[in-house]
């Protein structure tokens, strides 16, 4: 087989076997084949696009091109949750502890942070003593224990996967829907879920900008499901403003122990319990229920103290501290360097979630580059959102550092520059953001 005949047929607009597609994934993974031919071949996907087989191929492939976690030895259908990034993503962090608490297992392999979108492995490692780190070979034990484990990701999942990632990434080759969809999936499949639930955020502070382009994404991941006999659901969200009012790692863990204490803001409740019941309906506990009735039963888990349980449990299970009155221990404390104040009276017309994202980086709470290391302590407090009134002289939001860390003053300044183009204030009502658009399945 000749890579350069697969290039060509590709280019033309031709459709892929499964035994070429596994030679490009081999090639990739043994590296026989030099990057400017990969190069060429990812450019000749997003210009033609792949079928929903070609993608499907492709996803199994690249699943096949490292470690398979095996979590057979854990009784009952294991669901995994995915999201494609957002600002503010506190989601998982009160999902798992939700599901967990009505019996099922849960095995969430989870990344950092890169950019502005924040990780949810740093927001738990914000906590003292928290473990991420987990052999594969300790998830039963864990499970049995605790129910539910959080671990970062193997390096050695979905191998080929990395490294096509890295080549997109500076290739102008990120946007394509088949090359998107294949790699999130290639990590599910490979972290051994029976059901995968997707939350697909769109907007500003998403890496799908509009709806369109979320619900392609959509149907091509339920597509490579159904042809991988992986049922797969997916919650499309909206990421045009922040979710919840904290942005930041510790300022997020917060206000998850807010939420899970049964004082979560209605966006964050929203989106948790939209995620919840699509994890509770691929489960026995769930399967004969209608959407209502598990949001009602994960509702009621939120607000009776079982979740916040849980999510204690899970703490403690991995290492993790939590001082006497049961609130996890931070490994520093936010101090408020900033607070700014409306000039105007009226309504928020505009919270940009990427501005947002980006001035929380500036502060330290994100990475720009994977050897960045994190402020756990820096972020951003929101006190107003869209559709909020506001009146000369409130309070609009504050910006945060690490109190062992120390920020020069012109990133501060870049920081309040972006937040400060982030919001608009407007004479008339701005309508409130819908957080929940869709559920596709």
């Amino acid at each position: 087989m000749n890579m350069l005949e697969l290039i060509e047929k590709k280019r033309d607009g031709g459709v892929l076997t499964e035994n070429e597609i596994q030679f490009f994934v081999d090639g990739v993974t043994d590296k026989s084949i030099p990057d400017y031919q990969i190069s060429a071949f990812l450019m000749a996907v997003l210009w033609r696009g792949m079928t929903d087989e070609e993608t499907t191929q492709l996803t199994l492939a690249m699943s096949r091109s490292g470690e398979i976690c095996d979590l057979s030895a854990i009784p009952g259908i294991k669901v995994d949750k995915h999201s494609t990034g957002g600002v503010g993503d506190k989601v998982t962090p009160i999902l798992l502890p939700i599901v967990s608490s009505f019996g099922i297992p849960c095995v969430k392999l989870s990344g950092r942070g890169l950019g502005f979108t924040g990780g949810t492995i740093d927001k738990f490692e914000s906590i003292e003593g928290f473990r991420t780190s987990i052999d594969p070979s300790e998830f039963p034990g864990k499970i049995q224990k605790c129910g539910m484990l959080l671990g970062g990701q193997t390096e050695g999942l979905a191998t080929c996967d990395k490294y096509l990632y890295a080549l997109r990434d500076v290739t102008g080759t990120v946007p394509s829907i088949p090359l998107i969809a294949s790699s999130i999936m290639s990590k599910k499949i490979a972290g051994g879920a029976d059901a995968i639930v997707l939350d697909i955020t769109c907007g500003s502070g998403a890496f799908m900008k509009d709806q369109a382009s979320a619900r392609e994404l959509a149907r091509q991941m339920i597509a490579i499901g159904k042809l991988a006999g992986k049922p797969v659901s997916c919650v499309l969200t909206s990421m045009e403003q922040p979710l919840g009012d904290r942005v930041g790692n510790i300022l997020e863990m917060q206000e998850v122990f807010d939420a899970l204490s049964g004082k979560a803001l209605a966006d964050v409740e929203e989106v948790v319990l939209a995620m919840a019941s699509e994890m509770l309906r691929h489960t026995d506990v769930g399967k004969d229920k209608s959407s209502d009735e598990l949001i009602d039963m994960c509702r009621e888990k939120l607000n009776n103290g079982e979740a916040l349980a849980k999510f204690q449990e899970l703490i403690l299970s991995q290492g993790g501290q939590l001082d006497s009155s049961g609130s996890p221990i931070f490994v520093d404390e936010p101090f408020e360097v900033m607070k700014d104040y409306a000039t105007d009276d009226g309504y928020v017309t505009r919270c940009d979630a990427l501005s947002v994202g980006e001035a929380s980086c500036l502060l330290g709470a994100g990475r720009m580059e994977k050897t960045d290391v994190i402020d756990m302590g820096a972020g951003i407090r929101l006190y107003k959102k869209v559709g909020d009134p506001v009146k000369r002289g409130d309070p609009l939001y504050s910006l945060y550092t690490g109190s062992k860390n120390v920020v020069g003053e012109e990133r501060i300044d870049e920081a309040l520059y972006k937040m400060e183009s982030a919001f608009a204030i407007g004479k008339e009502p701005a309508s409130k953001i819908v957080d929940v658009i869709d559920v596709i399945s």
